[in-house]
């Protein structure tokens, strides 16, 4: 499931222990790893998913890395003991960091390099690369998912201000208006790569209604609402699109698109040409440079904020890629303010997006027919990785365990379900989790799954966040909230437990039952009563969220019937039926699936239609968020040590805004805003727990998120062919199996 880029987790896999050392090993030359789909998005810069993440990650490094409870490790370069289990470990990195608290409030990073690491293809790494690197996640038209342009680094708003990408400029001005900051050409050439997109468009509305009975792209243009002629082409279809819209395009695609984003195949029709809109023109004021952003020397530089930020030290720790290879060492001259790029054209970065080098263990050396291909860094400055090449491999979940056991794979991470929990111990010889066929390796995961409702396009009237709107969705949660605890238990048994807050319980911040105010999710009716009593059967549980559901479609404003006993209208702006997505391999392999298929049938008893699409290419739910245009979807979060919500939660980083894309719900509430950034600053846990309290319960109130549970991972190997002795010892939330990866070694 898509998880967002969680910078911890990459510190989790860049922070090693000490160097092995001893005789020359002489085993395997290849390790296979099963994965689900890759999306090619293989930058430190650009990836958004977990298994893209985790092919840059193989080749990267980072400043800071972290320990075995996530802790920073702040003096890496000649290692850091810190004790873990009663076991004492030393955890080496590139750097070392010193945090000072000046005399006038502000806060400096203060960072000094090794100078011994080499890039796999040779290259020394410099404060330099680190530098560029961040200069690039600062860029006014970078809208990748980290925030570390967010942190309150000084001067950090006068450099991103002034500055617009062209493609924003000639969607924010009327179509044939003329600017100072583009040509007619540049805006025609544009514009006719929309429209020419725009039949893509239609045809995927085409593709998305083919499955419920559309042979025309004008039938399906009737599904979706818009009032065609039978003989209308797809132009025809497309201008009613832009007629419906007043020509914004861009509030078209978030709520109209069906299986094309529109600026997906815009770029496509553009082709090359496609990066003269990414840049950005100067529009204002605008800084040549970061003032916090300081150049010590050849290995040393400092950060310096203007307040403390909680958050900062795990964003200032941010990746290092190497600037001669993503950007242009011409183009760097510190003293003058040139970091490696022009400002505003990150088309030189976006160009190696599939092709990632860095100073990792191992060098990206392929992506051919599903398989990622890497071999090993002679450069590693903790010693040349024992295994000579890595792969990684796309599968289906189902398939990852009897592929280990057929060698097909040596290391995979399967749903860890009580049937891949049973298929485990028959496999192994002494009936165990451990055995001789296969070895387990088990921890709580580092995240959490959820149902989420898109806000943008489950609501009442127009107004996402009236009390209508929000009554609307609790109807769909509450029936979903009801179905969890017997649904995950049949799926997981004791491998997870079903959480009533957003936020991973492994976070420090997650309300526990124990705590004052602590409630179940949706488990209140309209009028704010408890739905439930102690001495309910599970049935009864299920009649009791009905009625509830019942109150909060009326309260929605839905038109009931009491002869049919059911729903018969629905309010202006709403809808009588909704999908929702689940990746589930198109088998319903997915621990939210039995949740989705009781409320499906509870609600087509009272008249409400929801249509479970579950796709066999999970990357048509993953471009549908990208896209914004989902009504309902079951994934999975990654977490962070840190609890901050800034990038999933606060409204800046909706779908389509220009910040991180990562607020998936499209929730907009300024009092959550206004108490993301106040837990920022502050180290004070309890203040910031409360505080993030207060964040959680206005989420569960907006009804775009219903907390499902908290798993535990597994990582399964192939006793014969994995050397277990070589695996890192005590693997945790926070320290993998790929730490130490230079020491794994194969039979």
């Amino acid at each position: 499931m898509k998880k967002l880029i969680a910078l911890i987790l990459v510190l989790c896999m860049m922070a090693c222990l000490f160097a092995g050392c001893g005789t020359k090993y002489t085993g395997g030359d290849t390790l296979v790893v099963g994965y689900q789909n890759f999306s090619q998005k293989f930058s430190p810069f650009f990836s958004t998913t977990a298994y893209d993440q985790d092919v840059w990650a193989m080749c990267s490094l980072s400043l800071l890395g972290t320990d075995r409870e996530g802790n920073v490790v702040m003096k890496g370069i000649k290692g850091e003991k810190i004790p873990y289990n009663g076991t004492e470990y030393t955890y080496y990195g590139i750097a070392d960091c010193e945090i000072v608290e000046n005399a006038d409030g502000t806060v400096s990073y203060n960072f000094t390099m090794r100078d011994d690491v080499k890039f796999s293809d040779g290259e020394k790494m410099t404060i330099d690369d680190a530098i560029f690197s961040m200069y690039v996640l600062c860029d006014p038209t970078y809208d990748g998912s980290s925030t570390l342009y967010a942190q309150p680094i000084i001067g950090m708003d006068e450099y991103r201000a002034g500055m617009e990408s062209v493609s924003s400029l000639i969607l924010s001005a009327d179509r044939d208006a003329s600017s100072e900051y583009y040509t007619d050409e540049l805006r025609d050439a544009y514009w006719a790569a929309i429209d020419a997109a725009g039949e893509d468009f239609v045809g995927g509305i085409l593709s998305y209604c083919e499955p419920y009975g559309a042979t025309t792209v004008a039938e399906a243009m009737g599904m979706w609402g818009f009032d065609v002629p039978e003989d209308a082409t797809a132009a025809d279809c497309w201008a009613a699109v832009l007629e419906a819209y007043d020509g914004d395009v861009v509030t078209a695609n978030s709520v109209e698109a069906g299986d094309v984003d529109l600026f997906d195949a815009v770029a496509e029709k553009l082709g090359d040409k496609a990066g003269e809109y990414d840049k950005g023109v100067i529009t204002g004021d605008t800084a040549d440079h970061i003032e916090g952003i300081k150049k010590t020397g050849e290995y040393s530089m400092t950060i310096t904020m203007s307040e403390f930020d909680a958050t900062a030290i795990y964003n200032v720790g941010t990746v290092v890629a190497p600037l001669h290879y993503y950007g242009d060492k011409a183009a760097y001259d510190y003293d003058n303010n040139k970091f490696g790029f022009t400002k505003g054209d990150l088309s030189g970065v976006r160009a190696k997006t599939t092709q990632p080098l860095g100073a990792g263990p191992y060098k990206f050396v392929s992506y051919q027919n599903g398989i990622v291909t890497f071999e090993k860094n002679p450069n590693y400055y903790l010693g040349e990785p024992k295994i000579t090449n890595i792969l990684f491999k796309e599968t289906a979940q189902g398939d990852m365990l009897t592929g280990i056991v057929s060698g097909t794979f040596d290391i995979a991470d399967p749903s860890f379900s009580n049937d891949t929990v049973d298929s485990i111990k028959g496999y192994n010889s002494n009936g165990e989790l451990d055995g001789d066929v296969l070895t387990t390796e088990n921890v709580d995961n580092l995240g959490y799954g959820y149902i989420g409702i898109n806000a943008d396009t489950v609501l009442v009237g127009g107004d996402k966040g009236s009390e209508e709107s929000k009554a609307l969705r609790k109807a769909f949660a509450t029936l979903f909230a009801v179905h969890r605890d017997t649904v995950i238990k049949s799926y997981y048994g004791d491998r997870a437990s079903v959480i009533n807050y957003p936020i991973s319980n492994t976070s420090w911040a997650a309300p526990k039952p124990a705590d004052e105010g602590y409630k179940i999710a949706y488990s209140t009716d309209v009028d704010g009563n408890p739905i439930y009593t102690a001495d309910m059967t599970e049935e009864q549980k299920y009649d009791a969220a009905l009625q509830a559901a019942i109150g909060f479609f009326k309260k929605a404003g839905y038109t009931w019937d009491e002869a049919s006993g059911k729903f018969t209208a629905a309010p202006k702006g709403a809808e009588m039926a909704y999908e929702v997505i689940i990746p589930a391999d198109g088998i319903g392999d997915h621990p939210a699936y039995g949740i989705l298929t009781a409320a499906k049938d509870e609600l087509a008893s009272i008249g409400i239609t929801l249509e479970i699409n579950d796709p066999s290419d999970s990357n048509i739910l993953w471009d549908k968020l990208d896209a914004g245009t989902q009504n309902m979807w079951a994934a999975a979060w990654g977490a962070a040590v840190d609890p901050d919500m800034y990038q999933v939660y606060h409204s800046s980083n909706i779908v389509g805004l220009g910040g991180t894309d990562s607020n998936h719900y499209h929730i907009a509430d300024d009092n959550l805003d206004r108490m993301i950034l106040e837990a920022r600053t502050s180290a004070d846990h309890a203040f910031r727990k409360s505080t993030y309290k207060e964040c959680l319960e206005t989420i569960l109130d907006w009804a775009v998120e219903i907390p499902t549970y908290q798993r535990q991972n597994a990582v399964i190997f192939s006793t014969a062919r994995v050397n277990i002795d070589t695996l890192t010892p005590d693997i945790t939330t926070f320290w993998t199996w790929m730490n130490d990866l230079e020491k794994l070694e194969m039979h």
